[in-house]
């Protein structure tokens, strides 16, 4: 149980802290570029900070679509793949809500930080940027928490910076999600299209995520690769 409540309690500070710094630096990807990169700090800091706090743990997954990635790659079970996700929402709606008490009435402070498509960009576009960069990240996971291959104590810090890049290639576009329960929450709170366009944002990650497990299948499974040309 204690890993379910630390992957709640990861998720909700993930939330609450990236969506929040969102919130109140106003982040616009078009007119607020200094925002812009405090968002993606606050997202990628955030990571790390959580990574050394519960990584011994759950993992630090905190995001659905890793903890995808990381099911089909054989490293957990079906059980704690599904009760991993359940917590991970349930912490996302904590901070989410937190945030809009927060926020709730405070002049200039506006919405929960949720994702949505940003002008001009397409519901494919923003689809494809989705599960593109989710694999990117998850793929990234992947190979540094790898037991033989991986990062070893530097594996939170590479992600949570991987985690900074995904952000700022990615924001423009769809405000960056990578991560269905860090969309879902805010999504609900926030209303209007952040809602309708809200499975773009769940479709997106799971499916990057699986992506990121098939390559890592085929590139990171043995150093000379030929159970892979089987």
């Amino acid at each position: 149980m204690k890993k379910y409540l630390a992957e709640m309690v990861g998720t909700m500070v993930l939330v609450l802290m990236g969506c929040g710094v969102a919130v109140s630096l106003g982040c616009d990807p078009v007119a607020n570029i200094p925002a812009v990169v405090g968002t993606a700090m606050a997202f990628g800091l955030a990571v790390v900070a959580m990574a050394y706090t519960i990584g011994g743990v759950s993992g630090c997954h905190i995001n659905p679509a890793i903890t995808l990635g990381v099911f089909l790659s054989g490293r957990m079970s079906a059980k704690d793949c599904g009760l991993y996700m359940v917590f991970q929402v349930i912490g996302a709606f904590i901070g989410s809500a937190l945030l809009f008490l927060l926020t709730g009435g405070v002049e200039g402070l506006e919405g929960t930080g949720a994702n949505d498509l940003q002008a001009g960009v397409s519901v494919t576009g923003g689809l494809i940027a989705e599960i593109v960069f989710t694999c990117v990240f998850v793929l990234v996971v992947l190979g540094t928490t790898d037991e033989k291959k991986g990062a070893g104590n530097f594996a939170g810090l590479a992600i949570g910076l991987s985690l900074v890049l995904v952000h700022l290639a990615c924001i423009r576009y769809t405000g960056t999600s990578v991560n269905p329960a860090r969309s879902i929450a805010p999504a609900v709170f926030q209303g209007g299209t952040a809602l309708t366009n809200l499975w773009i944002f769940i479709v997106g990650p799971l499916v990057g995520g699986a992506l990121a497990a098939l390559i890592w299948k085929c590139i990171g499974c043995c150093c000379c690769g030929k159970c892979c040309e089987k």
